[in-house]
């Protein structure tokens, strides 16, 4: 179901199948969801109403079940993962969400800084690999600034979606982007940022057979315009389609219960990142706070770097990795990996290839 065209046919072209209205808010931060009725030059699309996503058991579609999740009591909170061991460690662990941070990903695949290094391509190579470990786990995927303009926007929501991610989030930086909670950023005009969150609209409405694919508008102007700008950005991303709302860098628990007020009954989205703009909030506070996601973007890599440093260290000086391994053959950590669910699929299909491991 395609949403409304905002663009000339030159730029994105929407689906011949009728528009959806033009945006019944989804739920407030952790109650239950109520639609609103959808106010003129809104966007609404009445499949996507959240109360439709209040009842029945969780789906097995990453997307729709984010919704459900959304639309029902509770914070989704998401720890970030970098990789495959990351991504198997948070789903051991019992989490229920997994982000994809930008930073994460970049640094694990590059070996390099959260700098507007890492392409589409990497980010979805990376997605993909994460989405193929637990199908119906819902994973959220940085998409920084959508890499480029409305039609690479548009290509990288479809491409995202085929790759099994649940949903995403669209910033306002400018392409050379940093991490939100780095000094010196740039922001781009409300009509850019509002064109980027129109075209990712329109791409998942495009999507054959009505996608629940979840967009996220976020802004990084508090730290260059103020709090009234991010607010007012936020606002009218929700207007044009946009699913949740995401300010980077809230500095005080104040702020975000503000934000969440100002902007309900549209689901809030907040970053911590311990030494970053935000304070280090418990999943529970952000929760009293009204946050409705809660995303530790830097949890595995930033813990990673410190264990492998102090692994290497350890080799270095010893000459071993006896301590470091603290008792971990190979084949326990190959079962952290999956291994037996993948040496029972072999068994069920009449392998005889790992009878023993």
């Amino acid at each position: 179901m395609p949403g409304k065209d905002f663009f000339t046919s030159s730029e994105v072209a929407a689906s011949p199948s009728p528009a959806p209205e033009v945006v019944a808010a989804p739920s407030p931060a952790t109650e239950p969801a109520t639609p609103e009725t959808p106010r003129e030059g809104v966007y609404y699309n009445p499949r996507l109403d959240p109360k439709n996503y209040l009842d029945g058991p969780l789906s097995s579609n990453p997307a729709t079940r984010l919704r459900q999740m959304l639309a029902r009591p509770g914070i989704v909170t998401a720890p970030g993962i970098c990789d495959g061991i990351s991504a198997r460690c948070a789903i051991e662990a019992g989490f229920e969400c997994l982000y994809q941070s930008g930073a994460a990903t970049t640094a694990s695949r590059l070996g390099q800084p959260d700098l507007a290094i890492a392409t589409m391509n990497d980010f979805v190579g990376a997605a993909q690999m994460v989405c193929g470990i637990n199908a119906s786990m819902p994973v959220i995927a940085d998409a920084d600034t959508g890499f480029g303009g409305p039609i690479n926007v548009a290509r990288t929501v479809i491409q995202y979606a085929k790759a099994g991610v649940a949903g995403l989030h669209i910033e306002d930086q400018v392409q050379t982007k940093r991490c939100g909670h780095l000094m010196g950023k740039q922001v781009v005009s409300r009509e850019e940022f509002l064109t980027r969150i129109r075209a990712a609209v329109i791409a998942r409405d495009s999507i054959p057979g009505g996608s629940d694919f979840v967009i996220i508008g976020r802004t990084d102007s508090a730290q260059v315009l103020g709090m009234e700008e991010a607010l007012t950005r936020l606002r009218l991303a929700a207007d044009a389609g946009a699913d949740v709302c995401f300010i980077e860098g809230v500095k005080t628990a104040e702020l975000l219960k503000d934000t969440v007020a100002a902007l309900a009954p549209k689901p809030v989205l907040v970053n911590v990142i311990s030494g970053g703009l935000t304070p280090t909030f418990t999943y529970r506070e952000a929760e009293e706070m009204g946050a409705k996601i809660i995303i530790f973007s830097l949890v595995s890599a930033v813990a990673m770097v410190h264990a492998c440093r102090e692994a290497m260290r350890s080799l270095k000086k010893t000459g071993t990795d006896f301590s470091s391994a603290k008792g971990m053959d190979p084949k326990a950590f190959f079962e952290v990996m999956g291994l037996n669910d993948v040496v029972e699929l072999d068994a069920r299909a009449g392998g005889t290839a790992f009878n023993e491991v």
